[in-house]
């Protein structure tokens, strides 16, 4: 299988610039994997989002970051968006 090609949608190349340099070195492997029709390490399904999408999950010692695409097309990788995961703060009841 050849290598897909990366189709950044709306904002999404922009987003991955915004993560520091080792997410974004990680995730350019990681869809570098998922060019070569390889699933990326650690990844989730999101059928919310629409049928084919996953989410790249990422973390360093402090923070979360996603890539979410879609691979099932033919002529390539389409990235439809990058962030940075908001943790969940627990509430503790008294």
């Amino acid at each position: 299988m050849g290598e897909k090609a990366i189709d950044w949608r709306g904002s999404s190349y922009n987003d991955l610039l915004a993560f520091p340099d080792d997410a974004k070195r990680i995730a350019g492997f990681e869809l570098g994997r998922v060019q070569h029709g390889e699933d990326p390490r650690d990844f989730k399904r999101i059928n919310d989002w629409g049928a084919g999408v996953i989410e790249i999950r990422l973390e360093d010692n402090v923070n979360q970051y996603r890539v979410v695409y879609v691979a099932k097309f033919a002529e390539a990788v389409y990235v439809l968006h990058g962030f940075l995961k908001k943790r969940r703060r627990r509430v503790h009841l008294t």
